[in-house]
């Protein structure tokens, strides 16, 4: 089973690169990716931080992990997704939206420490690799 990495999951490894994030990656090996999604928001987290550092960081960690471009029918399941939240009252925030509607297609696991965003997303398989207890 592959998972995908979330934002916050990219962004622990780019500031603890020998950190819990990195010793799971290692058990890993090739069942691991991330979004263009997360790509995008990292590189305008990086240089918005102004950081020449910060941005050789982040490029260092994107160019070690495979990143999937967003492709159909993604856009399908993101219409479907966000057509039930707001029906619900509860809305998802745009880029959650784009990497779970991946996610959902792809038939992948989450890997995210924000559980709360993602949980009401039906059948969406989700591990958090920063939890205490959490066994890879």
């Amino acid at each position: 089973m592959r998972h995908l990495l979330d934002t916050n999951i990219v962004s622990d490894l780019v500031r603890n690169p020998h950190g819990k994030v990195a010793q799971h990656l290692r058990s890993m090996g090739e069942k691991v990716c991330t979004s263009i999604v997360v790509a995008a928001e990292l590189r305008y987290g990086a240089a918005k931080k102004g950081s020449p550092q910060l941005v050789a960081q982040v490029e260092a960690v994107l160019g070690a992990l495979e990143v999937l471009a967003f492709e159909t029918p993604a856009d399908r399941t993101y219409g479907l997704i966000r057509t039930r939240r707001e029906k619900a009252g509860r809305p998802i925030g745009g880029s959650d939206l784009l990497i779970a509607s991946q996610v959902l297609t792809l038939g992948y696991i989450l890997v995210t420490d924000n559980a709360h965003e993602f949980s009401d997303v039906e059948n969406l398989r989700h591990e958090n690799w920063l939890r205490r207890g959490f066994v890879c």
